[in-house]
């Protein structure tokens, strides 16, 4: 998946988890979206690869695309620096989001992740499509609905505690 597809993912899961959540939304969306394009840290042509180059190539050297930092290990490793340095669990659950629905969505690609590495298994959805293709814009559009909809959820709450 694309960039900017990933940022939706990550967008609407934050704000489907503020739904049933006392956390303030806004912080959610903010980590969803760096937690969103975190784990494509090992490809260098992705928005952070490119923020982030000298990273972005050791980490592909070590571990390849779509492997490691597309992994449940890797959220775990996240959950563990998450816990450690950020005091806010907001933001740690809006990263932790925004990674998954990144891992999710790569998932429905024909290469699929390597869900479980080391494990060299790839872990796909049993419908999946090319990345950039015309049903990635229908997945985008999707999930651009439904944040919309999450969205006037959340500003009608705000609205009636007013």
């Amino acid at each position: 998946m694309q960039g900017n597809t990933h940022i939706i993912g990550g967008i609407t899961a934050s704000l489907a988890f503020a739904q049933v959540s006392n956390d303030n939304p806004l912080v959610l969306v903010g980590a969803g979206v760096i937690g969103a394009l975190l784990p494509d840290i090992c490809h260098g042509g992705s928005k952070i690869g490119r923020k982030f180059p000298i990273i972005s190539k050791i980490v592909n050297t070590l571990f390849g695309h779509r492997s490691f930092t597309h992994s449940v290990l890797f959220l775990f490793l996240v959950v563990m620096l998450l816990h450690t340095f950020i005091p806010y669990e907001s933001i740690s659950i809006g990263i932790l989001l925004g990674m998954a629905s990144h891992i999710f969505l790569d998932m429905g690609t024909k290469k699929g992740v390597k869900l479980f590495f080391p494990v060299s298994i790839s872990v796909r959805l049993p419908f999946t499509t090319k990345t950039g293709s015309k049903a990635e814009k229908v997945v985008s559009m999707l999930l651009t609905m439904l944040s919309i909809y999450f969205s006037y959820e959340i500003i009608v709450k705000l609205i009636d505690t007013v």
